[in-house]
């Protein structure tokens, strides 16, 4: 379960935190929840897997990007980690060696979690939008959706919405064919 603090959160609240809880700090508010079960482990393991080839590594697809697996991102005054981030080789050619990153992700991709939607679609969304990124994807494991916002000015619109077990294109990686119902299959 998120929970929210009520004081100003500091970079020091995250790190008293016990080692199986991921914290975030949003508008000054600390936000903290224990690892989501099985589903969003498993849709998340096997969405990166199915990108960290074609488009981080080059094999069989294009390449041209970098792409982790939670990075903490500093954006602003904001601490964020999303389940998955990806930044074009032309804005980032090697992955700097940091314990964080200040440079907004091209792409961030959250798997919702009942207990974090909120917090995803609404707080880390705005943040994401206020820095640039270019394009997000919200996967629901439990609605078994990947819906995929892209950025156009100052918001985000909804470029497609994906259900089920069908094989998808999805921007900014329409380059390679996924297999969605990959995500929800354990």
């Amino acid at each position: 379960m998120v929970q929210p603090s009520t004081r100003e959160a500091t970079y020091a609240d995250l790190e008293a935190l016990p080692a199986h809880v991921t914290g975030q700090i949003v508008d000054g508010t600390l936000y903290a929840h224990a690892r989501p079960a099985s589903p969003h482990a498993r849709a998340s393991s096997v969405l990166g897997g199915d990108l960290g080839g074609p488009f981080d590594r080059g094999r069989g697809g294009p390449g041209g990007w970098l792409l982790l697996f939670e990075p903490e991102l500093h954006l602003g005054r904001d601490v964020l980690v999303p389940d998955h981030a990806g930044w074009r080789r032309t804005r980032m050619p090697e992955m700097p060696r940091v314990p964080y990153f200040e440079l907004a992700p091209d792409w961030v991709c959250e798997v919702l979690w009942p207990s974090t939607a909120g917090l995803d679609r609404v707080k880390k969304l705005a943040v994401y939008l206020r820095e640039g990124v270019g394009h997000l994807w919200l996967v629901d494991p439990d609605g078994r959706t990947l819906e995929v916002l892209r950025r156009e000015g100052e918001r985000f619109v909804v470029a497609a919405t994906f259900e089920g077990d069908a094989p998808v294109r999805a921007e900014p990686f329409d380059a390679v064919e996924l297999e969605l119902g990959a995500l929800w299959r354990g």
